[in-house]
């Protein structure tokens, strides 16, 4: 078992905030449709899909002097397989003027806070919506509920649905892995989603989404508790998550607080 991360310094969340989402991306070298490749400069993953969620840069370590080249490299990377690219930058990014060299190259630039939370501080008993079921997600059959309610929740086009599904299909259901979706359904239909991800010594949350009809009810608050509950009892101590502005505040009332911010470059290919 990993070790895990007990000590809750802000300089210590704002690293595990950086390397649960490094962590993340790397499950990618388990997909035969990825190409991982991971240097002391970057790590970056590309595929043949045209939606910048699967073709990322993270973990920039760069020089000045290299910085343009690396960038234009991308670029190149990208244009051969006709797909957008998201370049994520945060507190260790180097050189600190990454960001602005992206925009100068047409990046389209999106701040999210990053946020931690003492899972020894969530809230005792939670007020669950009246019906709410949450479920891991353990077959084919599930997977391909939770792949339509996000990207429907998210308006992402089906296409994507069809790559999630491939993706966490070729990960696997077994308990035992890092990476566990889960299913939230009302009155036996599934309206929300959420992923955990232990990695880096803390629990990460990803993928918290609840389709429109059945927002402001709690669900995004129970969708994000259940699996963090989880990975408690599994011995962790620090959640971490990149919130949306939508999902400030019902992370904030669970006990997250601000560490970082994190940013997301989009360059579309034109």
């Amino acid at each position: 078992m990993e070790k895990i991360l007990k000590d809750l310094s802000e300089s210590s969340l704002v690293a595990a905030i950086e390397a649960n989402l490094f962590e993340i991306f790397r499950l990618f070298n388990q997909w035969s449709r990825a190409e991982v490749n991971e240097s002391p400069e970057l790590l970056w993953l590309t595929t043949d899909i045209p939606f910048p969620l699967f073709n990322c840069i993270l973990k920039s370590k760069l020089s000045p002097e290299t910085m343009d080249d690396a960038i234009n490299a991308a670029i190149a990377r990208c244009k051969s397989k006709n797909v957008p690219m998201l370049w994520w930058t945060g507190p260790s990014t180097k050189p600190a003027n990454l960001g602005s060299r992206l925009e100068a190259f047409s990046f389209q630039a999106t701040e999210v806070p990053g946020m931690a939370a003492d899972l020894d501080s969530l809230p005792e008993k939670m007020e669950l919506p009246e019906d709410l079921v949450i479920e891991r997600v353990e077959s084919d059959e599930d997977l391909e509920k939770w792949c339509r309610v996000l990207c429907t929740a998210f308006e992402m086009p089906a296409f994507v649905e069809d790559a999630f599904f491939d993706l966490y299909r070729s990960l696997g259901f077994d308990p035992s892995t890092p990476l566990h979706n889960y299913l939230g359904s009302l009155n036996d239909e599934v309206v929300a989603t959420s992923t955990l991800f232990m990695g880096a010594g803390v629990a990460g949350i990803y993928g918290v989404s609840t389709l429109e009809r059945a927002r402001r009810k709690g669900i995004g608050s129970a969708m994000t508790a259940a699996p963090l509950l989880d990975s408690q009892r599994l011995g962790y101590r620090v959640g971490i998550l990149q919130s949306s502005e939508l999902g400030f505040n019902v992370y904030h009332n669970l006990g997250f607080n601000e560490y970082c911010k994190i940013y997301e470059y989009v360059w579309s290919g034109n």
